[in-house]
């Protein structure tokens, strides 16, 4: 019992020493005090500085605006349906039973050939700075092309500063396939297969690259976007660029190889109008994607395709309609694509009245090119090439000029006061036509004389299909 008296006095003594503290301890906790304050007052490490958005100021190391590149892939997807199954549906249908095969398989197999050189040679050639007339040779087997993934940074193309530069050249490659298996609807039906691959590889290099260099790329001589060009051509999608040039190409190959030994009517028209279709719809991504951004162009872009698409296509009913007596399947599918035609050029530029106007002009004139002229002329464009794409796309290109308006394409055209820009667009239409011409029979003529252009009557007689693929549609 002793001990606890003893106990109590130790803590207390202890408690008492503790609020006693001794100069050493109370020195230390005075420099600890004056340690913490000094830890505190220095600044904490900057974090490293984010990537900036990529636009047209900042075009390396920059991250890509996630909604345009989103829009820019969908984009690319219904351009290429456009070809595969779009076109291949939209021709096979006109084409003769005995013959089918072989008109869907050119446009399948151009889709293959046309991506492989667009990635080692022609993306580059048109689509990078280099001279007026042609691009560098920077990205030639998309070389420097990938971004660093794992930052979720890149380095853009100037021509699409908001979206990754792979996603750019897989949206333009969609172009480039599908402008020359559209020139395949002037020579169907009795063109080699081999001769075809051959024609088209080349055509693809040296008509295709220099043409889409002159009127898209940056430096371009017929380029809107280039302020040291000579004649400044509104393209917004490819009047120029795909149909003009595909149309004119068709003509030489149609005039090249003669006219066909027998002909017949459609064999399914139900393909045709789901060809056309898929047409339809897919070129929203044509012509709304051309704006490379989810924004305002694009939509304006998206209404006025749609309104012309519309306009031409029951314009070419009701004229087919009094002049035949019947509305058919064929015609009203063959306006709606002379209205996505026509509206291809002017669809970042003008409004809906001109739309209505452009659909209108177009389902006139190409009804008339392709009922009247192709006779008179006498040449054998078996699926209207020429009549409907060089036709259309030369019109639209020339009321692009006409019904520009300054508030939606940054271009006033005739009506707002501009009748230069007529000019320019006379101008564009002028020299695509003449190169076109001239370079697409040259190659025409080196095939020729090589390997040969067209199949043996025999093979014409009995169908391509069998003879060519081994393969008939039942």
């Amino acid at each position: 019992m002793k001990l606890i008296p003893s106990l109590r006095a130790g803590l207390t003594s202890a408690w008492e020493a503790l609020k006693k503290p001794s100069g050493l301890a109370l020195a230390g906790l005075v420099f600890g005090v004056l340690f913490s304050i000094a830890l505190s007052a220095v600044p904490a490490a900057a974090a490293p500085a984010a990537p900036p958005a990529c636009d047209a100021n900042h075009l390396t190391v920059c991250t890509p605006n996630n909604g345009d590149t989103a829009w820019m892939m969908t984009s690319m997807a219904l351009v290429l349906m456009m070809t595969v199954p779009g076109l291949g549906l939209f021709y096979g249908g006109m084409v003769r039973k005995k013959n089918v095969v072989d008109t869907v398989m050119t446009s399948f197999a151009i889709t293959c050939l046309v991506t492989v050189i667009f990635a080692v040679l022609t993306y580059s050639l048109a689509f990078t700075p280099g001279s007026p007339f042609i691009g560098g040779t920077t990205r030639i087997f998309l070389q420097g092309i990938l971004s660093d993934v794992s930052n979720n940074t890149g380095n853009p193309n100037g021509l699409a500063p908001t979206i990754p530069e792979d996603v750019y050249m897989a949206f333009q490659m969609t172009f480039a396939i599908i402008t020359p298996a559209l020139i395949a609807g002037a020579f169907a039906e009795r063109m080699k297969f081999s001769a075809m691959l051959v024609f088209i590889g080349l055509w693809a290099i040296f008509v295709y690259a220099p043409i889409a260099h002159w009127v898209w790329g940056s430096d371009g001589f017929l380029s809107s976007g280039n302020s040291a060009a000579k004649f400044h051509v509104l393209d917004f999608a490819g009047g120029t660029v795909v149909h003009v040039n595909s149309g004119v190409a068709g003509l030489v190959c149609a005039l090249f190889l003669g006219k066909r030994h027998d002909t017949g009517p459609a064999h399914n028209v139900v393909l045709t109008m789901i060809g056309a279709s898929l047409l339809w719809v897919g070129w929203f991504g044509f012509n709304a994607g051309s704006a490379v951004a989810a924004n305002m162009q694009a939509g304006m872009a998206m209404t006025v395709t749609q309104i012309a698409t519309a306009v031409a296509g029951l314009t070419w009913m009701f004229v087919e309609w009094a002049h035949r007596g019947k509305p058919t399947v064929v015609g009203i599918c063959s306006g709606a694509v002379a209205g996505l035609v026509a509206i291809t050029p002017a669809s970042g530029f003008v409004g809906p009245a001109g739309s209505i106007w452009i659909g209108i002009a177009v389902g006139i004139f190409c009804y008339f090119t392709v009922t009247f002229v192709k006779g008179w002329l006498g040449y054998d464009d078996a699926l209207d090439c020429f009549g409907v794409h060089a036709c259309g796309g030369a019109l639209g290109a020339i009321l692009t000029g006409v019904f520009a308006i300054n508030q939606y394409g940054g271009t006033a055209g005739l009506i707002e006061g501009n009748p230069g820009q007529v000019v320019n667009q006379l101008i564009g239409v002028g020299i695509v036509v003449a190169y076109d011409a001239i370079v697409t029979a040259i190659i025409l003529f080196l095939v020729k004389m090589t390997i040969g252009l067209r199949v043996t009557p025999e093979v014409e007689r009995d169908g391509l299909d069998l003879a060519l693929h081994g393969e008939v549609v039942q």
